[in-house]
């Protein structure tokens, strides 16, 4: 990749070919039949006009030039460039027969734009084979070495410039491009952010939902704290919220973290749990992490003295058991509205099961 990008160059590419074919038609055509030359300088002509529109092919779908285009396209239009100078009259250099040396340039532009130090050590060639026909074609004086020497700046000079102005405006368009697009990612990350923000607002007041009544007939004297149901409903309250806290954490296993916060939360209320988790971690979305984990709280809210959970996950499917010695709760407390999670309850035994059961194909 260029510095200033590939789409900035394929631009670039397209306007100098336009200028290269403007200058060869208007600024070689004249010179060419208006002054006499030998055969040679048709054919450099004709090959300079050829490597114009085979670069064509490819420059004006906007497509990178070949570098087999490039190697072959470069060595033509120096040879064109020796070949049209050797056709030069007696004492053409560097005036207005000599049509080629500016022409030249543009050709050079056209293929190596991209290659920097390529362009400079072809347009330094190019210069040094016109200077040494120049010094070979007899012995100039030194106003015709002063003409030339103002030539080759200014023809140099000007192509140069014309390169670095384009570079930077194709440059400067690129960081503008650049800029954009981070505005933009940023945009996303801030609207996904609010996004999130609102999807946990909504949570927690989903939960805080069930427990601001708590509170509320607590507080005026409704509940009796010392009821069996009030502690279950506030050990279930506890349990949904140290769940729903959980759930934002940055942790590698979130479903064992959630799972371990609702133990977490019996285990504070003197409950005897142990839990056991098998098999190997597998991405489960958050939504199915709060099905999983809700029937976990409401079963261990019931419980009095012990619990037991497991946590089993396979390639296909991923289930959440708990045994409990209270009672099991209605398939509604489950929180399994969506129907994703299969949620299973019954007594046995004297100890209540519960089964939450995701699979993931």
């Amino acid at each position: 990749m260029t510095e200033t990008g590939p789409d900035g160059i394929a631009t670039l590419r397209r306007v100098l070919l336009v200028v290269t074919a403007v200058v060869q038609v208007s600024l070689g055509v004249l010179p060419l039949v208006s002054h006499p030359h030998g055969p040679g300088a048709v054919i450099s002509f004709v090959v300079l006009g050829l490597v114009a529109v085979v670069c064509a092919f490819w420059v004006l779908p906007r497509r990178p030039l070949p570098w087999p285009v490039v190697a072959l396209g470069t060595a033509a239009v120096l040879a064109a460039s020796v070949v049209a100078t050797a056709a030069l009259p007696p004492d053409g250099h560097f005036l207005d027969a000599h049509w080629s040396y500016g022409l030249v340039g543009w050709h050079l532009l056209v293929l190596l734009v991209d290659r920097v130090p390529l362009l400079l050590a072809a347009l330094g060639a190019h210069t040094a084979l016109d200077v040494a026909q120049f010094a070979l074609a007899g012995t100039p004086d030194r106003e015709e070495i002063g003409g030339a020497g103002v030539v080759v700046l200014g023809v140099t000079s000007f192509q140069l410039g014309v390169l670095l102005l384009t570079r930077a405006l194709v440059r400067t368009a690129r960081q503008a491009a650049e800029a954009a697009a981070e505005r933009e990612r940023a945009e996303t990350r801030t609207a996904l952010a609010r996004r999130w923000e609102e999807d946990l607002r909504a949570g927690f007041a989903g939960q805080l939902g069930a427990t601001v009544p708590l509170l509320a007939d607590l507080a005026d004297g409704v509940l009796d704290p010392r009821a069996e149901e009030t502690r279950s409903r506030c050990a279930l309250a506890a349990t949904q919220l140290r769940r729903l806290f959980a759930e934002n954490d940055d942790v590698p296993d979130p479903l064992v973290h959630e799972v371990r916060a609702c133990v977490h939360v019996a285990e504070r209320r003197g409950l005897a749990v142990s839990l056991a988790v098998s098999g190997a971690p597998v991405p489960v979305p958050t939504d199915v992490r709060r099905e999983l984990t809700g029937p976990v709280a409401v079963a261990l809210s019931g419980a009095r003295e012990r619990a037991r959970v497991s946590l089993l996950r396979t390639g296909t499917e991923v289930r959440v058991a708990v045994i409990t010695d209270g009672v099991a709760g209605s398939t509604a407390d489950g929180g399994t509205a969506t129907g994703r999670v299969e949620v299973e309850r019954g007594t046995y035994g004297g100890q209540a099961r519960m089964e939450a059961r995701w699979r993931t194909s």
